[in-house]
């Protein structure tokens, strides 16, 4: 089975209730681009990649469509294979893992169902048909923060992410305490979030006036190099996120004992083939991590759903989904919806979703 057409599409997703803040943007609404592989037996596979803005990590909206369209007339003709798909794709452009990670995802939703099977399937097995999410809460007030912990431990989630970064520090402190008061005892795990917004300074303050509370703080810095400093320094588990940018980091990463976990995006990693073995890399040190993505519509989070529903479940810290905060499924009877702070794992063929079309319009280049 072979590629015979390529169709890329633009979508806006935009943010409920925004913005959207993190230590170093506010996101208001979200440029997605899709990804339609055609195979010459006529069988369709859908992909996704969406960037949260240019400053989150080294992507942006404009640039996935800029690399899918260098590569594109390249994979025309070419094997429905994730590995030779990969591997063809690095032959006809270096880097923009993200970009890839849409004909990644494609590929796997229409070799599924190709073959009539689930993309957990093809990626070694679901081990679970409900998957734990959990809640990101964006920067913001202590109280409010504290409040919103309360409103997410109440319908289930068994994971809390907290947004910190970008301001006083002393405010994030605050955030801290306040949220553990509401969630402390209970058995929701704690996920203190910088999104690289906190010097190590600021990182190491934070872990030393917060004894007693057992978060993990995730990307606290922004390079490795402070990762490195801190880590010996801190108190708290030590999860790494934005700069876990290639397979390569991530055996360096675990193999020294840098990090005690990651949050891990598959796009940012180059889709769901990489991310297999990502998983597996993690399950060989016994390492924690998410299955989740910056951000997109259905197509990516039936992605991270199908990876996550594959990881060893004392493992998974939850696949993160950007559902509960846009409008709207693209596939009104099967999208995605989380209930009870999990996610039910998508049924049928491929992904198990089949988007409506007309949503997206006409496709900004076919090939």
């Amino acid at each position: 089975m072979k590629i015979a057409e390529i169709h890329i599409y633009q979508h806006d997703l935009p943010v409920k209730n925004g913005p959207y803040t993190m230590a170093n943007a506010e996101v208001w609404a979200l440029d997605t681009t899709l990804v339609k592989l055609v195979a010459d037996n006529g069988q369709t596979g859908w992909g996704e990649t969406c960037p949260v803005g240019p400053t989150y990590a080294e992507s942006h909206a404009a640039g996935a469509r800029a690399a899918l369209i260098a590569m594109a007339e390249g994979l025309i003709g070419a094997e429905v294979a994730p590995v030779t798909l990969h591997r063809r794709m690095d032959r006809l452009l270096n880097g923009h893992n993200y970009a890839k990670a849409a004909i990644d995802i494609a590929a796997h939703d229409l070799l599924g169902k190709h073959l009539g099977v689930s993309v957990s399937t093809l990626l070694g097995g679901a081990t679970t048909d409900r998957v734990p999410s959990y809640y990101a809460t964006g920067v913001g007030a202590p109280d409010d923060i504290a409040r919103l912990a309360a409103e997410k431990l109440a319908e289930g989630y068994p994971r809390l992410q907290v947004k910190v970064g970008g301001r006083s520090v002393e405010l994030d402190i605050e955030t801290i305490r306040k949220v553990w008061e509401k969630v402390g005892g209970s058995g929701m795990r704690l996920a203190v979030d910088g999104n690289r917004g906190w010097t190590t300074r600021d990182a190491l303050r934070v872990s030393r006036e917060c004894p007693q509370i057992p978060f993990i703080m995730e990307q606290p810095c922004n390079t490795l190099e402070d990762l490195q400093k801190i880590r010996p320094q801190i108190a708290h588990g030590l999860y790494m996120d934005e700069n876990s940018t290639s397979l390569n980091t991530v055996i360096t990463a675990a193999g020294t004992g840098l990090v005690d976990g990651f949050g891990m995006k598959v796009t940012r990693i180059g889709g769901l083939h990489p991310m297999r073995a990502f998983r597996d890399i993690c399950e060989a040190r016994n390492l924690p991590h998410t299955c989740d993505d910056s951000w997109g519509g259905d197509i990516i989070a039936a992605a991270c759903t199908h990876i996550g529903a594959t990881v060893k479940s004392d493992l998974l810290e939850g696949v993160w989904l950007a559902a509960p905060y846009i409008e709207g499924n693209y596939d009104a009877e099967s999208g995605i919806c989380l209930e009870g702070g999990h996610i039910a794992l998508p049924q049928g063929a491929g992904l198990g979703i089949t988007p409506d079309e007309s949503l997206f319009g006409a496709p900004v280049a076919s090939f």
